[in-house]
């Protein structure tokens, strides 16, 4: 066993000694250049003791309140709309490279706390209760980044939140200290310009593609799980955009690859790269788009900081470049950097031009709010999106636009949960219904496609709709999209017929 050491009482000439070397050491940390800030806290006004000054919040939605403040005499009180979750917001200025814990005292159904444009992993945390409770969470600021805007916001539709003591703990200057008011309520002083996190009605439009106004969208799949074997040339022409299902991931990291696959091409008594490629050229001539997806539920690509976003797009530029893809499809489902993806799509946009296409094939849960990442990502790239076709299916129950729960498999799940994006900021035709080709597509989630038809209308023209019907109509709605065009193939090519068919005939 080890001894344990003695307890010695220094001598007074030894803590002179001790003292004098003390003092010598914070000298020299002080006078040496590039020595780590202390951590400080950078929220400014985070006790609402001030009023909303230093806060933005959407909508008109926040206010100040003296009756439940968790310290201090205020707190925030915000209350959220069927179309607006009230989100506020304060852009903070940090040091790059450095780690950082944010935290709050919140009270209320469904709060969340965040932080955008971190240059790294965005963090976000919640909660759902009765009484105060801290949140907490912490990020590590990217290379370059000087900035991040932290949020709290609530939910669609859901009761008012309170929160109260923000802070954002690490290195940096703090926040200059605002006095306190005299008597009476804090002024609220005007609100600082808003984040950089996108709003709900950025200004970009569209970009025009040369497709039909109302598009269907066809995965085509570059493997055999039991689905009708295709070729591309096999794929129905009421398919407007397929997207080839999937790129590979590389040793590189954010660079993608494709091949196709040999036991596919087996099956079809050989498939070859000269063969893929002229296929594409025909559907091209056919008024036809191609593109690339990315991700799938097994993908491991990343795009998470800027060499991996210089690497995503010059690999994806060389692959469009040899096979002839229009574009590329978003299909990460373990979660998206909105910042650096957003850098490495239009850095790809713009290499590739005028017809690019730009898909998107989130999951429900990514598309729920604003604030979340891939929603995020969508409005980042408005300019170069072509559109979004969320997957409704796999999902289980969630929250329409009107704060109500729907369950998925029905049309006022489709219907109440594309308002939600609708209302957030995208165009009507950056807006598609995502939906299984039959039951054996998907685990759960099918519906017919009548229901699929009836759902457009309903968000079309309101017409068809079931017990959610939205307060006004978007005639420009985007389309519709299923995984797969082989699936369908195999349950007698409903979607391409009538959901197709459908699409095509709408005004």
């Amino acid at each position: 066993m080890r001894a344990r050491p003695r307890h010695i009482r220094p001598t007074a000439s030894a803590l002179a000694a001790l003292v004098a070397a003390a003092l010598a050491l914070v000298g020299l940390l002080l006078a040496t250049p590039g020595a780590r800030a202390a951590d400080v806290d950078l929220v400014a006004n985070g006790g609402f003791e001030n009023g909303l000054t230093g806060w933005s919040c959407t909508a008109g939605s926040g206010q100040v309140t003296d009756s439940q403040a968790h310290s201090g005499s205020w707190a925030l009180q915000a209350t959220p709309s069927a179309s607006d979750d009230a989100q506020c917001s304060q852009t903070v200025a940090v040091t790059p490279s450095s780690t950082y814990s944010l935290s709050a005292w919140v009270e209320g159904p469904y709060v969340y706390l965040g932080a955008t444009g971190t240059g790294g992993t965005d963090p976000s945390t919640w909660s759902s209760g009765t009484a105060w409770n801290q949140l907490s969470t912490t990020f590590t600021t990217g290379a370059t980044t000087t900035e991040v805007t932290v949020y709290l916001h609530g939910w669609y539709g859901q009761g008012p939140y309170l929160a109260d003591d923000v802070s954002l703990i690490g290195p940096g200057t703090p926040p200059p200290s605002s006095p306190p008011p005299t008597g009476g309520s804090p002024s609220p002083s005007p609100s600082p310009s808003p984040s950089p996190s996108p709003s709900p009605s950025p200004t970009a439009t569209p970009p025009g593609t040369g497709l039909p106004k109302h598009i269907l969208t066809g995965y085509w799949q570059d493997f055999y799980n039991g689905a009708a074997v295709q070729r591309l040339s096999d794929v129905p022409a009421a398919y407007d955009i397929i997207a080839v299902a999937f790129a590979d991931a590389t040793g590189t990291p954010g660079a993608i690859g494709f091949t196709l696959d040999s036991a596919l091409a087996g099956r079809l008594n050989g498939y070859t790269d000269a063969q893929f490629k002229a296929d594409i050229a025909a559907k091209h001539q056919a008024g036809k788009r191609v593109v690339l997806s990315i991700g799938g539920q097994n993908g491991t690509i990343s795009v998470a900081d800027p060499t991996a976003a210089a690497n995503f797009a010059s690999s994806a530029y060389a692959l469009i470049q040899s096979y002839g893809f229009d574009g590329v499809d978003i299909d990460l489902e373990n979660g998206v950097n909105s910042t650096y993806l957003s850098q490495a799509l239009h850095s790809l946009a713009s290499e590739v031009g005028s017809g690019f296409i730009l898909t998107m094939a989130p999951q429900t849960i990514d598309m729920q709010s604003t604030g979340m990442e891939y929603f995020k990502l969508a409005l980042d790239v408005k300019d170069i999106l072509t559109i979004v076709n969320t997957q409704y299916y796999n999902s289980g129950s969630m929250n329409g636009c009107d704060g109500n729960v729907y369950s998925q498999g029905t049309e006022d799940f489709l219907t109440a949960l594309a308002c939600i994006q609708l209302r957030g900021g995208l165009s009507p035709s950056q807006v598609g219904l995502g939906i299984p080709a039959s039951t054996s597509a998907a685990g759960s989630g099918y519906v017919s496609p009548g229901v699929v038809n009836a759902a457009l209308d309903c968000l079309a023209t309101g017409t068809g709709c079931g017990s959610f019907k939205p307060g006004q109509t978007w005639p420009g709605i985007g389309g519709a999209m299923t995984w797969s065009t082989n699936w369908d193939a195999g349950n007698g090519g409903g979607i391409a017929d009538s959901v197709g068919g459908h699409l095509h005939a709408m005004p």
